[in-house]
This record gives C-alpha cells, structure tokens and sequence, in this order.
C-alpha cells in the first residue's frame, strides 16, 4: 500500500499576493500515476487513453489530477461538483456544478517538471522549461523576440545565451498563458522588461508589464527559474496595492 506522502507530488512553490504556484513532481512513478488516473473524470480519461506515449500520458495525469486537488480544497467543493472546458483560444477553464469557478489557473510542464498557478483575483499564466542544449535558440531568435533582446542574445555566449534565451521564452509564454491569445500574438512585437535580463543575474527577478497593444492593463512578471529549469509567471493586477507590491526588488 502507497504511503500517503508518496500520493502528494505537488508542493508549494511560489506566492505572490493573490496568487500561488505549485511545484509538480512528474518523475516516474507507478502507484501516483493510478492514484491520479483514479482523480479524473471520464472525458479526462479518455484523453489520457488517445496520448500514445507513457511521458506525456504521465505528465498529463500528474498535473491534471493534482490541479483537480488543489481547486477543490481551495473553493471546499467535491471532485464530482468540478470539470474543465476551454475558451475560443482553447485554455482551460473550471467548472462548478457547471458554473465559473471563482479561480483562474494555467498549467505548463516540461520533462519531470511541472507548474501549477492559480489566481484568486485576475488572469494568470505559467511557463515552464528544461534547459537542454539541443534545444539551440540560434533559429529562434529571429522570429521570436523583440530588437533589444535580440542584441541581449548575439552579446551572449555558451550557458549565459541558453539560460537567457529560455529567460526570455518562459517569460513571454507566461504572458501569453496569462492573456489568453495563444501563439495568435506575436512574441516579437512586445519586449519583456529589461530591467529583468540586461544585469548579470539570472532568476527571482520580477518587473510591471504592459502589452503595447493594451496598455491599460498591468500584468507582474517574474522569473521563477531555478538551476534545474527555466520558469516565469504573469499574473494581471487588479489593485494599485499590487502594483507596488510587484515593483519591489
């Protein structure tokens, strides 16, 4: 029989203000993939039978069933009472007995890693990724990012340029997570802050942020990497409270 804490993957991992990231354990390990395969409802089990792999079978069970958990201790509903959809540009969305549920959320993943954010008040999104060298940013760079951090990479070299360019790309996927278009938008045409990859140290820094194309809404950025990968989470302030909050060091 499964010790308890063997069946708990996930753990805290960041807080801001109304909002909070979980850390998702996405190792191999046969006793959490039943028990979370024993947490989704039919649709999603479905879904898990059509993905071909056991990685993306493993990561898609993992981080859905303890999304599931971590809604439904926080609004005290029951597994039953909570299913997802997803909007025009096909993020998810919770349900409560078939009503909007009062939180938002966004789940990334890459390799053994996962992130879960979830927001009490306003949108949220979440980047994750593995650094791995064959993952070269050379043809990327180009197409995907603004001038300056365009010349930010050309300046760089060997782990600096691999740690920066995946800087860059979490912090950019997050917003478009946190916004809702999908690739629709095009990274190139926004830049993340400066302030957050110009200086020699990389990760815990976090900025204010703007589309160019919706200025009036704010968005706090920060850069959750660690040395085992690449992350950032964006999440849209709703307070001039929170705005003071996200500018502090």
């Amino acid at each position: 029989m499964a010790d308890a804490a063997d069946l708990h993957w996930w753990q805290p991992f960041a807080r801001m203000g109304r909002a909070s990231v979980d850390y998702v354990d996405l190792t191999p390990n046969a006793q959490r993939e039943a028990f979370a395969l024993a947490c989704l409802d039919a649709k999603e089990t479905a879904r898990w039978h059509r993905y071909r792999h056991p990685r993306p079978q493993r990561q898609f069970v993992l981080c859905r069933a303890a999304l599931r958990i971590i809604i439904c201790e926080r609004l005290g509903c029951k597994k039953e009472d909570l299913c997802f959809t997803a909007s025009d540009h096909g993020k998810p969305v919770a349900l409560v007995r078939d009503a909007p549920a009062s939180v938002q959320f966004n789940v990334s993943h890459s390799g053994t890693h996962g992130l879960i954010a979830l927001s009490e008040s306003g949108r949220i999104g979440v980047d994750i990724e593995e650094r791995t060298p064959r993952n070269n940013p050379d043809g990327n760079i180009a197409k995907a990012f603004a001038p300056r951090e365009r010349r930010a990479l050309a300046a760089a070299e060997g782990d600096r340029k691999l740690r920066l360019f995946f800087q860059l790309w979490t912090c950019k996927e997050a917003l478009i997570n946190a916004l809702g278009s999908g690739f629709s938008l095009d990274t190139s045409t926004f830049e993340i802050p400066p302030s957050m990859y110009l200086s020699c140290r990389l990760g815990s820094q976090r900025a204010l942020f703007c589309f160019p194309h919706l200025p009036q809404v704010r968005w706090r950025l920060e850069d959750l990497g660690t040395d085992d990968f690449a992350a950032a989470v964006a999440h849209e302030l709703i307070s001039q409270g929170d705005d003071i909050k996200a500018a502090e060091p």
